[in-house]
């Protein structure tokens, strides 16, 4: 079975084929996803401090209602330049096979974030109601983003294993012309 995108799924237990991994390495996209990441984890912390303080004090509700707008705007920008890395690695703009999970979870998180937002604007929820959907929102997010996590350490172990793979004098990484010259004298052919 291939995905919407570019042809044969990863083999079993590699989070990228060896074209997607190339690709990924040539895309800006995954620089721009590097730097987007963090960001709005800091704008995500910087938030949560201020909507705790809001919950607890009744003060400040202006600075916790906007830094819930800058988060969500962060996230939007993420999830518009990972559909477009996704596109460039994957051919397909969401729901590739390695982030499929990722994906749909990502769409709970976007639909939380945006119904603050609805809710913010139309004047649909107490200034304590909003915050506690922001909290909603804020978990899915740290779910979600435990799960890119747990990807980006997937591809790190990825990108070990074929490393190991391209020096073992074992490995299918080699030729097989290569194999019988790495023999040892007197080994059987």
């Amino acid at each position: 079975m291939t995905d919407a995108g570019y042809g044969t799924p990863a083999p079993v237990g590699l989070l990228y084929t060896e074209e997607e991994r190339q690709r990924r390495d040539r895309t800006v996209w995954t620089l721009v996803q590097g730097i987007l990441a963090p960001v709005q984890f800091v704008v995500f912390l910087v938030s949560l401090g201020l909507i705790l303080h809001f919950l607890v004090t009744g003060r400040g509700q202006m600075p916790a209602e906007v830094s819930v707008v800058v988060k969500t705007l962060t996230l939007y920008a993420i999830m518009v330049t990972g559909a477009i890395w996704e596109k460039e690695v994957f051919g397909c703009y969401l729901f590739a096979r390695p982030f499929f999970w990722e994906d749909v979870f990502s769409i709970l998180v976007l639909a939380l974030h945006t119904a603050y937002l609805a809710a913010l604007f139309l004047a649909l929820l107490s200034p304590a109601g909003l915050m506690l959907l922001a909290l909603a929102a804020y978990a899915t997010y740290l779910v979600n983003a435990g799960q890119f996590l747990w990807k980006l350490r997937l591809a790190r172990l990825d990108h070990a294993a074929r490393q190991a793979q391209a020096l073992s004098p074992d490995g299918p990484a080699l030729r097989p012309a290569l194999q019988p010259a790495l023999k040892p004298a007197g080994a059987a052919r």
